[in-house]
Protein backbone atom coordinates (compact mmCIF):
# COMPACT_ATOMS: atom_id res chain seq x y z
CA UNK A 1 0.00 0.00 0.00
CA UNK A 2 3.03 2.28 0.53
CA UNK A 3 6.43 2.51 -1.08
CA UNK A 4 9.57 0.59 -0.12
CA UNK A 5 10.68 3.49 2.10
CA UNK A 6 7.66 2.88 4.30
CA UNK A 7 6.35 6.30 3.34
CA UNK A 8 3.30 7.09 1.22
CA UNK A 9 4.54 8.40 -2.13
CA UNK A 10 2.39 11.40 -3.07
CA UNK A 11 2.24 13.21 -6.40
CA UNK A 12 0.55 16.60 -6.85
CA UNK A 13 -1.24 17.28 -10.13
CA UNK A 14 -2.27 20.93 -10.35
CA UNK A 15 0.10 23.23 -8.48
CA UNK A 16 -2.17 26.20 -7.74
CA UNK A 17 -3.71 27.68 -4.61
CA UNK A 18 -4.53 24.32 -3.02
CA UNK A 19 -1.90 22.18 -4.73
CA UNK A 20 1.08 24.19 -3.54
CA UNK A 21 -0.20 24.22 0.04
CA UNK A 22 -0.86 20.49 0.06
CA UNK A 23 2.62 19.94 -1.39
CA UNK A 24 4.19 21.85 1.49
CA UNK A 25 2.08 19.93 4.01
CA UNK A 26 2.93 16.54 2.47
CA UNK A 27 6.63 17.43 2.48
CA UNK A 28 6.43 18.01 6.24
CA UNK A 29 4.77 14.69 7.14
CA UNK A 30 7.03 11.98 8.61
CA UNK A 31 5.06 9.20 6.90
CA UNK A 32 4.79 10.77 3.44
CA UNK A 33 7.14 11.54 0.56
CA UNK A 34 6.41 14.26 -1.99
CA UNK A 35 7.67 12.65 -5.19
CA UNK A 36 6.79 15.49 -7.55
CA UNK A 37 4.42 18.08 -8.93
CA UNK A 38 3.17 18.82 -12.44
CA UNK A 39 3.74 21.95 -14.53
CA UNK A 40 2.31 23.29 -17.78
CA UNK A 41 4.44 26.40 -18.17
CA UNK A 42 6.86 28.55 -16.23
CA UNK A 43 5.46 30.88 -13.55
CA UNK A 44 6.37 32.08 -10.07
CA UNK A 45 4.84 29.03 -8.39
CA UNK A 46 6.94 26.66 -10.49
CA UNK A 47 10.01 28.81 -9.83
CA UNK A 48 9.49 28.40 -6.07
CA UNK A 49 8.93 24.64 -6.39
CA UNK A 50 12.12 24.41 -8.43
CA UNK A 51 14.08 26.31 -5.76
CA UNK A 52 12.74 23.86 -3.17
CA UNK A 53 14.24 21.05 -5.20
CA UNK A 54 10.98 19.25 -5.85
CA UNK A 55 10.83 17.00 -8.94
CA UNK A 56 8.78 18.65 -11.69
CA UNK A 57 6.87 16.64 -14.28
CA UNK A 58 5.34 17.99 -17.46
CA UNK A 59 1.66 17.71 -18.31
CA UNK A 60 0.95 16.53 -21.85
CA UNK A 61 0.18 20.08 -22.98
CA UNK A 62 3.23 21.55 -21.24
CA UNK A 63 5.38 24.22 -22.91
CA UNK A 64 8.67 22.39 -22.44
CA UNK A 65 10.70 25.06 -24.21
CA UNK A 66 9.31 27.75 -21.90
CA UNK A 67 10.05 25.63 -18.82
CA UNK A 68 13.58 24.75 -19.88
CA UNK A 69 14.42 28.29 -21.01
CA UNK A 70 13.69 29.44 -17.48
CA UNK A 71 15.92 26.86 -15.85
CA UNK A 72 13.32 24.21 -14.99
CA UNK A 73 14.70 20.69 -15.29
CA UNK A 74 11.73 18.51 -16.16
CA UNK A 75 12.15 15.04 -14.71
CA UNK A 76 9.53 13.34 -16.85
CA UNK A 77 5.91 13.47 -17.87
CA UNK A 78 2.68 13.09 -15.92
CA UNK A 79 2.55 9.38 -16.75
CA UNK A 80 5.91 8.87 -15.03
CA UNK A 81 4.75 10.76 -11.95
CA UNK A 82 1.62 8.63 -11.72
CA UNK A 83 3.58 5.37 -12.16
CA UNK A 84 5.90 6.30 -9.29
CA UNK A 85 3.15 7.42 -6.87
CA UNK A 86 0.98 5.58 -4.37
CA UNK A 87 -1.63 8.33 -4.57
CA UNK A 88 -2.26 11.56 -6.50
CA UNK A 89 -3.69 14.72 -4.98
CA UNK A 90 -5.49 16.48 -7.82
CA UNK A 91 -5.50 20.24 -7.33
CA UNK A 92 -6.70 21.15 -10.82
CA UNK A 93 -9.51 23.70 -11.32
CA UNK A 94 -13.13 22.63 -10.82
CA UNK A 95 -14.51 20.18 -13.39
CA UNK A 96 -11.01 19.38 -14.65
CA UNK A 97 -10.41 16.65 -12.08
CA UNK A 98 -13.15 14.45 -13.50
CA UNK A 99 -11.44 14.54 -16.89
CA UNK A 100 -8.05 13.78 -15.31
CA UNK A 101 -9.62 10.79 -13.60
CA UNK A 102 -10.90 9.37 -16.89
CA UNK A 103 -7.75 10.12 -18.88
CA UNK A 104 -5.00 9.31 -16.39
CA UNK A 105 -5.95 7.91 -13.01
CA UNK A 106 -8.41 5.17 -13.91
CA UNK A 107 -6.25 3.71 -16.72
CA UNK A 108 -3.23 3.70 -14.38
CA UNK A 109 -5.29 2.28 -11.46
CA UNK A 110 -3.87 4.97 -9.16
CA UNK A 111 -5.66 6.29 -6.09
CA UNK A 112 -6.60 9.98 -6.32
CA UNK A 113 -7.98 12.74 -4.14
CA UNK A 114 -10.05 15.53 -5.70
CA UNK A 115 -11.10 18.94 -4.43
CA UNK A 116 -14.50 20.46 -3.70
CA UNK A 117 -14.88 22.04 -7.13
CA UNK A 118 -15.70 18.60 -8.51
CA UNK A 119 -19.17 17.08 -8.42
CA UNK A 120 -19.69 14.69 -5.52
CA UNK A 121 -20.83 11.89 -7.82
CA UNK A 122 -17.43 11.64 -9.54
CA UNK A 123 -15.82 10.13 -6.42
CA UNK A 124 -16.65 7.12 -4.27
CA UNK A 125 -17.28 9.41 -1.31
CA UNK A 126 -16.79 12.96 -0.10
CA UNK A 127 -14.51 13.58 2.87
CA UNK A 128 -14.17 15.62 6.02
CA UNK A 129 -11.68 14.31 8.56
CA UNK A 130 -13.78 14.63 11.71
CA UNK A 131 -17.18 13.96 10.16
CA UNK A 132 -16.59 10.82 8.07
CA UNK A 133 -12.92 9.75 8.09
CA UNK A 134 -13.83 6.06 8.00
CA UNK A 135 -15.85 6.41 4.78
CA UNK A 136 -12.62 7.03 2.84
CA UNK A 137 -10.73 4.05 4.23
CA UNK A 138 -9.51 1.87 1.39
CA UNK A 139 -11.25 3.91 -1.30
CA UNK A 140 -9.62 4.68 -4.65
CA UNK A 141 -11.28 8.03 -5.48
CA UNK A 142 -12.29 10.51 -2.78
CA UNK A 143 -13.35 14.15 -2.94
CA UNK A 144 -12.30 16.51 -0.15
CA UNK A 145 -15.24 18.89 0.17
CA UNK A 146 -14.93 22.62 -0.48
CA UNK A 147 -13.69 25.23 1.97
CA UNK A 148 -17.22 26.28 2.92
CA UNK A 149 -18.40 22.70 3.35
CA UNK A 150 -15.28 21.80 5.33
CA UNK A 151 -15.97 24.65 7.73
CA UNK A 152 -19.65 23.81 8.13
CA UNK A 153 -18.91 20.11 8.44
CA UNK A 154 -16.43 20.62 11.28
CA UNK A 155 -18.80 22.89 13.15
CA UNK A 156 -21.98 20.83 12.75
CA UNK A 157 -20.16 17.60 13.66
CA UNK A 158 -18.93 19.25 16.88
CA UNK A 159 -22.43 20.45 17.80
CA UNK A 160 -24.11 17.16 16.82
CA UNK A 161 -21.66 15.21 19.00
CA UNK A 162 -23.31 16.80 22.06
CA UNK A 163 -26.79 17.91 21.02
CA UNK A 164 -29.41 16.84 18.51
CA UNK A 165 -29.69 19.22 15.56
CA UNK A 166 -33.16 19.68 14.10
CA UNK A 167 -32.37 22.11 11.28
CA UNK A 168 -29.68 24.52 10.12
CA UNK A 169 -30.15 27.85 8.35
CA UNK A 170 -26.98 29.53 7.12
CA UNK A 171 -26.09 32.55 5.03
CA UNK A 172 -22.65 32.36 3.46
CA UNK A 173 -20.96 35.69 2.81
CA UNK A 174 -18.37 34.63 0.27
CA UNK A 175 -15.17 36.31 -0.78
CA UNK A 176 -15.18 37.24 -4.46
CA UNK A 177 -11.84 35.67 -5.46
CA UNK A 178 -8.55 34.56 -3.94
CA UNK A 179 -6.06 37.42 -3.42
CA UNK A 180 -3.92 36.34 -6.39
CA UNK A 181 -6.83 36.33 -8.88
CA UNK A 182 -6.38 39.93 -9.99
CA UNK A 183 -8.52 39.59 -13.14
CA UNK A 184 -11.69 38.32 -11.45
CA UNK A 185 -14.40 39.25 -9.00
CA UNK A 186 -16.86 42.06 -8.35
CA UNK A 187 -15.08 45.29 -7.39
CA UNK A 188 -18.04 47.40 -6.32
CA UNK A 189 -20.99 45.02 -6.10
CA UNK A 190 -22.72 42.51 -3.86
CA UNK A 191 -23.84 39.49 -5.86
CA UNK A 192 -26.48 37.17 -4.37
CA UNK A 193 -26.68 33.58 -5.52
CA UNK A 194 -30.16 33.40 -7.04
CA UNK A 195 -30.20 29.63 -6.81
CA UNK A 196 -32.20 29.24 -3.61
CA UNK A 197 -31.23 27.35 -1.52
CA UNK A 198 -27.58 27.39 -2.60
CA UNK A 199 -25.63 24.20 -3.32
CA UNK A 200 -23.75 24.29 -0.02
CA UNK A 201 -26.45 22.56 2.04
CA UNK A 202 -26.60 19.45 -0.17
CA UNK A 203 -22.81 19.39 -0.19
CA UNK A 204 -22.74 19.27 3.62
CA UNK A 205 -25.07 16.29 3.38
CA UNK A 206 -22.43 14.36 1.41
CA UNK A 207 -20.43 14.13 4.66
CA UNK A 208 -23.20 14.52 7.28
CA UNK A 209 -26.31 13.05 5.66
CA UNK A 210 -28.78 13.21 8.54
CA UNK A 211 -28.95 16.97 9.20
CA UNK A 212 -31.21 19.33 7.24
CA UNK A 213 -29.06 22.25 6.09
CA UNK A 214 -30.52 25.17 4.15
CA UNK A 215 -28.11 27.77 2.82
CA UNK A 216 -28.14 31.11 1.05
CA UNK A 217 -25.01 32.67 -0.43
CA UNK A 218 -23.84 36.11 -1.44
CA UNK A 219 -20.52 37.21 -2.96
CA UNK A 220 -18.92 40.41 -1.68
CA UNK A 221 -15.88 42.39 -2.92
CA UNK A 222 -13.22 41.04 -0.56
CA UNK A 223 -10.46 38.47 -1.03
CA UNK A 224 -9.65 37.54 2.56
CA UNK A 225 -12.13 34.99 3.94
CA UNK A 226 -15.69 33.71 3.85
CA UNK A 227 -18.05 34.40 6.78
CA UNK A 228 -20.89 32.06 7.75
CA UNK A 229 -23.91 33.37 9.64
CA UNK A 230 -25.56 30.34 11.24
CA UNK A 231 -28.80 29.61 13.04
CA UNK A 232 -28.81 26.03 14.35
CA UNK A 233 -32.16 24.79 15.65
CA UNK A 234 -31.64 22.22 18.40
CA UNK A 235 -33.99 19.46 19.51
CA UNK A 236 -34.42 18.61 23.17
CA UNK A 237 -33.02 20.48 26.15
CA UNK A 238 -30.82 23.27 24.79
CA UNK A 239 -27.32 23.90 26.13
CA UNK A 240 -26.15 27.12 27.69
CA UNK A 241 -24.00 29.48 25.67
CA UNK A 242 -21.06 28.58 27.91
CA UNK A 243 -21.52 24.86 27.23
CA UNK A 244 -21.39 25.44 23.47
CA UNK A 245 -18.24 27.54 23.84
CA UNK A 246 -16.61 24.75 25.86
CA UNK A 247 -17.57 22.11 23.29
CA UNK A 248 -16.23 24.10 20.35
CA UNK A 249 -13.12 25.08 22.28
CA UNK A 250 -12.16 21.40 22.62
CA UNK A 251 -12.89 20.53 18.98
CA UNK A 252 -10.12 19.84 16.46
CA UNK A 253 -9.41 22.75 14.09
CA UNK A 254 -11.81 25.25 15.64
CA UNK A 255 -10.36 28.47 17.04
CA UNK A 256 -12.47 30.62 19.38
CA UNK A 257 -11.81 34.33 18.92
CA UNK A 258 -12.01 35.86 22.39
CA UNK A 259 -13.60 39.28 22.58
CA UNK A 260 -10.73 40.61 24.65
CA UNK A 261 -8.34 40.30 21.71
CA UNK A 262 -10.21 42.99 19.78
CA UNK A 263 -10.45 40.79 16.68
CA UNK A 264 -13.79 41.73 15.12
CA UNK A 265 -13.14 41.32 11.39
CA UNK A 266 -11.58 39.03 8.82
CA UNK A 267 -8.85 41.61 8.22
CA UNK A 268 -7.81 41.41 11.86
CA UNK A 269 -7.83 37.61 11.77
CA UNK A 270 -5.41 37.67 8.84
CA UNK A 271 -3.22 40.21 10.63
CA UNK A 272 -3.24 38.05 13.77
CA UNK A 273 -2.02 34.91 12.00
CA UNK A 274 0.68 36.86 10.17
CA UNK A 275 1.90 38.15 13.54
CA UNK A 276 1.92 34.53 14.72
CA UNK A 277 4.17 33.71 11.73
CA UNK A 278 1.80 31.25 10.09
CA UNK A 279 3.16 30.15 6.72
CA UNK A 280 1.66 32.35 3.98
CA UNK A 281 -0.64 33.83 6.64
CA UNK A 282 -2.81 30.71 6.35
CA UNK A 283 -5.65 29.91 8.75
CA UNK A 284 -6.57 26.23 8.68
CA UNK A 285 -9.00 26.51 11.63
CA UNK A 286 -12.63 27.60 11.67
CA UNK A 287 -12.51 31.00 13.39
CA UNK A 288 -15.58 31.56 15.59
CA UNK A 289 -16.29 34.87 17.33
CA UNK A 290 -17.14 34.04 20.94
CA UNK A 291 -18.98 37.33 21.44
CA UNK A 292 -21.22 36.55 18.46
CA UNK A 293 -22.20 33.11 19.82
CA UNK A 294 -25.38 32.75 21.82
CA UNK A 295 -28.20 30.32 22.56
CA UNK A 296 -31.71 31.79 22.45
CA UNK A 297 -34.44 29.27 23.24
CA UNK A 298 -33.88 26.27 20.96
CA UNK A 299 -31.59 28.17 18.56
CA UNK A 300 -27.83 28.49 18.52
CA UNK A 301 -26.55 31.56 16.68
CA UNK A 302 -22.94 32.15 15.66
CA UNK A 303 -20.56 33.61 13.08
CA UNK A 304 -17.49 31.85 11.73
CA UNK A 305 -14.76 32.90 9.31
CA UNK A 306 -13.26 30.45 6.81
CA UNK A 307 -9.93 30.94 5.05
CA UNK A 308 -10.70 29.57 1.62
CA UNK A 309 -7.08 29.13 0.54
CA UNK A 310 -5.94 26.82 3.31
CA UNK A 311 -8.73 25.25 5.39
CA UNK A 312 -8.82 22.05 3.32
CA UNK A 313 -5.07 21.39 3.59
CA UNK A 314 -5.17 19.24 6.77
CA UNK A 315 -8.20 17.40 5.36
CA UNK A 316 -6.17 16.40 2.30
CA UNK A 317 -3.41 15.04 4.55
CA UNK A 318 -5.86 13.01 6.62
CA UNK A 319 -7.56 11.78 3.46
CA UNK A 320 -4.23 10.43 2.17
CA UNK A 321 -3.83 8.39 5.36
CA UNK A 322 -7.43 7.19 5.31
CA UNK A 323 -7.00 5.89 1.75
CA UNK A 324 -3.50 4.44 2.11
CA UNK A 325 -3.01 3.26 5.71
CA UNK A 326 -4.86 1.73 8.64
CA UNK A 327 -4.23 4.73 10.90
CA UNK A 328 -7.28 5.79 12.93
CA UNK A 329 -9.00 9.14 12.64
CA UNK A 330 -7.74 10.40 15.99
CA UNK A 331 -4.17 9.27 15.30
CA UNK A 332 -4.13 10.90 11.88
CA UNK A 333 -5.68 14.18 12.97
CA UNK A 334 -3.34 14.52 15.94
CA UNK A 335 -0.31 13.79 13.78
CA UNK A 336 -1.44 16.21 11.07
CA UNK A 337 -2.15 18.93 13.62
CA UNK A 338 1.17 18.44 15.42
CA UNK A 339 3.22 18.59 12.23
CA UNK A 340 1.30 21.57 10.79
CA UNK A 341 1.42 23.47 14.09
CA UNK A 342 -2.34 23.37 14.71
CA UNK A 343 -3.29 23.41 18.39
CA UNK A 344 -4.05 19.83 19.40
CA UNK A 345 -7.34 19.33 21.24
CA UNK A 346 -8.07 16.46 23.64
CA UNK A 347 -11.64 15.18 23.78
Amino acid sequence: MVGTTGKIKVGIVGYGTIGKRVADAVDMQPDMELIGITARSYNFRIEVANKKGWPIYATEDADLEHLQKNGIRVKGDIHTLIRNADIIVDGTPGNVGVEMKKKYYEPAKIKAIFQGGEAAKMAQCSFNADANFEDACGKDYVRVVSCNTTGMGRLLKAVADKWKIKKVHATLVRRAVDPVDVKKGPVNAIVPSLKVPSHHGPDVNTIIPDIEVITLAVIVPTTLMHVHCLEIELDGKPPTTEEVVQQLDRTHRIFMLRGETGVTSTAEIMELVKDLHHQRGDVVDNCIWQKGLSVKGQNLFLFQAIHQESIVVPENIDCIRAMCTDMSKEESMKLTDRILGIKIKER
